[in-house]
């Protein structure tokens, strides 16, 4: 696939090469049935589409060189594989990322820039692979190179499933052998890996899918400790797939977000899966497991690309808030702007976070890296706003949300339709564009669908606890504590103690 410039041929993935290549007889499981072709079934289509939409947007002409960059002679990927060296740099990947996310008002929470990011923050530091072996680390580089090139779209299981949280991943009785994904079998061609992982968000769409372990690991449960990436119909790779929202959207009309961007989430299977070596990046390695992520700028750069994410979708639920307002007719009611000006200055404090995380980096070898308490600290406040802003947003609507028309279909009665345009009064927009806005809305904050969202953005980057903890570790308590001694150090007690007072 290559598109034409003036000084040859510019070769960079489009829509029309994700859709082949994600035509390649997975095994997707729904309703008890397997799901081979994920681009053509109706539980998934339409967010398969989404994510082809993403390319096409990159391969346009006009957009080449904001959206991509050059891997040299011509060859062009998105520029979440771009490799920062500098803050300028930084600052015009986030662009790209930007304008990916506002495709899709950021609700592809797992879009293809996110596991890229991941990846990318792996290598840049590839000497912590190199320490733990230099020919896992020889692995990671060949199969780094192959996704950057191919500007593979990743999906990555990173957590294992919950069990009984009171017990360790081996102890969870008879019958649980198989719960957590582990290696069952190694040979002179590589390891077999048999049992489940979580949580594998836009896997039904991916590429190519990381395995790895976010969660921490301890002295014998070494069969759990390794890290690989296989292709999406590796033979006995199933994907267990939660209900499909898109299957049950009645219209692009009705539910235009769970139409179009339902990513999908699944737990995945292994059964008895083959990894060759060449695909092994950590082997029964405990503390690997958590350096692959933590020692090099892994987990940084996947939250970083996640808070972009995010800013886009707060402003595009603020937009939304303000378009309820003038909808109904209550923008210029000055309770009504209060909490329009606290919607907007939440939004905007993510927003300047992210900025700050560039403006605040350092480097990193010859990379340049957001700084790291300043994404966590953004973390710790978004989990704790979103939900706050969706129920914000609730209240600005009112019973707006539940006096709309059953579906599209009621315009198509035209006794139906003259009442709709007699009830559905505003005094911004027709009763038709009301019910459009309104129904975007409830796709977004009150739908099944906006309730996984709500879910899904408390606790992807884990439970309140465990992002403070990550908050509390990274910040510079020492400059903090320090103003507080070099204050008290510029007085003492005897000088505020009187002469007699001292005698006394």
């Amino acid at each position: 696939m290559s598109i034409q410039d003036p000084h040859g041929a510019v070769f960079v993935k489009d829509g029309a090469q994700h859709l082949q290549a994600v035509q390649d007889g997975r095994s997707v499981y729904l309703d008890g049935e397997v799901i081979h072709d994920v681009s053509a079934h109706p539980a998934y289509r339409n967010a398969v589409a989404s994510a082809a939409m993403l390319y096409d947007h990159q391969a346009r002409p006009a957009n080449l060189e904001r959206m991509t960059f050059d891997l040299g002679g011509g060859h062009r990927v998105n520029r979440a594989w771009q490799l920062p060296t500098s803050h300028a740099e930084l600052v015009e990947r986030r662009k790209a990322l930007v304008e990916w996310a506002e495709l899709t008002g950021g609700f592809l929470g797992r879009s293809p820039d996110h596991v890229a990011s991941s990846v990318s923050g792996q290598f840049m530091g590839i000497e912590v692979f190199e320490n733990h072996d230099p020919r896992r680390a020889a692995a990671f580089r060949d199969w780094y190179d192959h996704a950057r090139r191919s500007d593979l779209f990743l999906t990555y299981v990173i957590n294992n499933v919950q069990g009984d949280r009171s017990k360790a991943f081996g102890d969870q009785g008879e019958g649980a052998e198989d719960m957590v994904a582990r290696i069952v079998d190694e040979d002179a061609s590589g390891i077999t890996i048999r049992g489940a992982k979580l949580f594998a968000t836009s896997a039904i769409m991916a590429n190519e899918i990381f395995v790895g372990s976010g969660q921490p690991l301890k002295a014998g449960e070494e069969d759990l400790a390794f890290a690989c990436a296989l292709p999406m119909n590796t033979r006995g790779l199933k994907l267990l797939s939660r209900k499909s929202f898109e299957a049950h959207a009645v219209s692009e009309y009705d539910n235009p977000l769970s139409f179009r961007f339902d990513e999908n989430d699944a737990l995945v299977f292994f059964d008895d899966v083959k990894v060759p070596w060449e695909r092994v990046f950590v082997h029964r390695s405990t503390d690997m497991c958590r350096a692959q992520l933590h020692d090099t700028p892994a987990h940084v750069y996947q939250n970083y690309q996640a808070q972009i994410r995010l800013s886009v979708k707060l402003r595009f639920l603020v937009g939304l808030a303000r378009g309820i307002a003038e909808t109904i007719g209550t923008i210029n009611f000055p309770p009504v702007r209060d909490t329009l000006g606290k919607l907007a200055s939440q939004a905007a404090i993510i927003e300047g976070m992210v900025l700050g995380m560039e403006a605040g980096g350092e480097m990193r070898g010859p990379y340049y890296l957001p700084n790291k308490h300043l994404l966590y600290a953004a973390q710790v406040q978004s989990q704790e706003m979103y939900p706050q802003i969706i129920a914000t947003i609730r209240e600005l609507a009112g019973g707006a949300l539940l006096m709309l028309p059953s579906s599209a279909r009621d315009f198509g009665n035209p006794e139906l339709d003259r009442i709709i345009s007699r009830t559905q009064i505003s005094p911004a927009m027709s009763g038709q564009d009301r019910v459009k806005l309104l129904k975007l809305t409830w796709d977004a904050v009150g739908s099944e669908f906006a309730s996984r969202h709500l879910q899904y953005e408390m606790f992807y980057a884990g439970a309140q606890y465990v992002t403070r903890g990550h908050s509390f570790r990274t910040y510079d308590w020492t400059r903090s504590s320090g103003i507080a001694g070099n204050i008290m150090g510029q007085y003492k007690l005897a000088d505020s103690i009187a002469p007699a007072e001292q005698a006394a």
